[in-house]
């Protein structure tokens, strides 16, 4: 059991690592200035995601409605699968591909952000989803692994964490979801400026 969890520790190490190229923390910028573009005019920040990028979805929403590290006003941001009867009644009455997308047609202002989550990169709702908030006017950015053909040319930032082993890429994106949050509350709320 010992070695499992050294050989576990070790490889989220070796991928930690290899996020700090040039090309990686340039992208965890853009995202940042994306967000806070879309803040400083008004706008708000949706999530979506399925499974375990839901609960990274929630827990970035939470984290800006909320708070991050600073005490501030909330910030406008929502998990677009967190409202189970919507969720529900669109998988129902038309199909589960749609569940984001009705929310954003609902929500989705020009000068908004969609944030869509995918490990693999193939999920059809999340695909959907960056499809149409790009067409409507609002900026994308997609989380996902290494394979994410379809999802880069949805993305105005497309963060994909080098590896295809699932457990990884979600401890990648949270990481970057909480760096990406620090940068928000900095350039909204820095005291210093």
């Amino acid at each position: 059991m010992i070695k499992f969890i050294e050989d576990q520790i070790n490889d989220s190490i070796e991928l930690k690592r290899m996020l700090l190229s040039d090309d990686l923390l340039g992208c965890v910028k853009m995202a940042a200035e994306l967000i806070i573009l879309a803040y400083k005019g008004g706008g708000k920040v949706l999530f979506c995601g399925n499974g375990g990028s839901a609960a990274d979805a929630q827990h970035l929403a939470a984290e800006l409605v909320g708070r991050f590290k600073k005490e501030r006003k909330a910030l406008p941001a929502m998990a677009l699968h967190a409202n189970t009867s919507a969720l529900t009644a669109i998988a129902n009455d038309y199909d589960y591909s749609d569940v984001f997308v009705r929310q954003i047609e609902a929500f989705g202002r020009p000068g908004d952000v969609l944030v869509g989550l995918s490990t693999s990169g193939k999920s059809a709702n999340v695909l959907k989803a960056l499809d149409y908030a790009k067409k409507k006017g609002l900026k994308t950015i997609g989380f996902t692994g290494r394979k994410a053909d379809t999802m880069s040319s949805l993305c105005d930032v497309l963060l994909s964490v080098p590896s295809e082993d699932t457990p990884r890429i979600q401890e990648v994106h949270m990481l970057w979801g909480h760096i990406i949050c620090g940068l928000v509350e900095d350039g909204l709320f820095d005291e210093r400026k």
